[in-house]
């Protein structure tokens, strides 16, 4: 029988399957009634997958905002129609002769702000229906360009035929595209044949549980791969309640506080347990907030 389980799993994305497969695989082994992953990994990847369950799910969209860093390989001399190892080929080119000295210049040009084409074979949808649908049936359309910020770029390891890079990228960063773009830059074409998500921000140094690590532990009886639901949100401003503001806000009743905030914050009852997500707004003169209910829990949360 499914449970009420909550907080996060940092789960790592086996090579082959895809994120709502690997989040299902979670879900019926933990018996949780809801689950919800953060920022999806394609079948080709591998990696931290955030998994939200029960109650935690109400904070998944806050954690899709954050930086990612990844480790990706680049196979050079040649493009595919998915731009990783999936698809078929498409374009064929020589690969000219270079150093880690031309890559890593290579790189320095192109980190920072900008604007990335996302590409059809991804879950964005247009019409209804998800681009990598449409390009299944041969189809290609017109796409806004949206804006990235590239933190880090740096080369790990370069052969003659590949490249190994990492990157730290701001959210809506398709990394097929960026080894498609330095390879560009390079002379040549190229396919992503690795890719590996090494964290999601704010889970930077956080152990990662393969599925059959967690099933290990349950076995063990302990659930030291469930996070707490607040390690999602460190910087949301924290706003402890009294049990009468407690109350009014859990029952969808706006309520006053004396810190002056404005925007998301982590609401706490006066055990300093999470009731939920409230929506702040700073008086007009100062002297406090009034805050309302955004996403409650149906219980308190650590």
């Amino acid at each position: 029988m499914a449970v009420s389980i909550d907080g996060v799993v940092l789960l790592d994305k086996p090579l082959g399957v895809t994120s709502h497969t690997a989040t299902n695989k979670l879900r019926r082994l933990v018996g949780s009634l809801r689950a919800g992953h953060v920022g999806s990994l394609d079948p080709l990847a591998t990696g931290m997958l955030p998994v939200c369950l029960g109650e935690a799910t109400k904070v998944a969209g806050l954690v899709a905002s954050h930086d990612k860093h990844y480790c990706f390989t680049v196979a050079l001399g040649a493009r595919t129609s998915t731009g990783d190892a999936e698809g078929e080929v498409v374009e064929r080119l020589p690969v000219p002769r270079f150093s880690r000295g031309d890559v890593d210049s290579v790189l320095a040009a192109m980190r920072g702000p900008q604007n990335q084409m996302p590409p059809m074979y991804s879950a964005i949808k247009q019409g209804g229906q998800p681009l990598y649908r449409l390009a299944r049936q041969g189809k290609t359309v017109e796409r806004e360009p949206r804006p990235i910020v590239l933190h880090e770029l740096a080369s790990q390891q370069v052969l003659p035929d590949r490249i190994t890079l990492s990157a730290r990228c701001s959210k809506g960063t398709y990394v097929r595209v960026l080894g498609e773009d330095v390879a560009r830059a390079l002379g040549t074409c190229g396919f992503l044949v690795e890719l590996r998500r090494d964290w999601v921000a704010p889970f930077s140094g956080q152990r990662m549980w393969s599925l059959e690590e967690v099933g290990r532990a349950l076995e063990e009886g302990h659930a030291d791969f469930l996070l707490p639901t607040s390690l999602a949100v460190p910087d949301l401003p924290r706003v402890q309640l009294g049990q009468a503001e407690s109350t009014r806000l859990m029952q969808g009743q706006a309520t006053a506080c004396e810190a002056v905030l404005n925007g998301t914050c982590w609401l706490l009852d006066p055990a300093g347990t999470g009731l939920g997500l409230g929506n702040a707004q700073a008086w007009e003169g100062g002297g406090g907030s009034t805050i309302r209910p955004q996403r409650m829990f149906t219980r308190p949360l650590p």
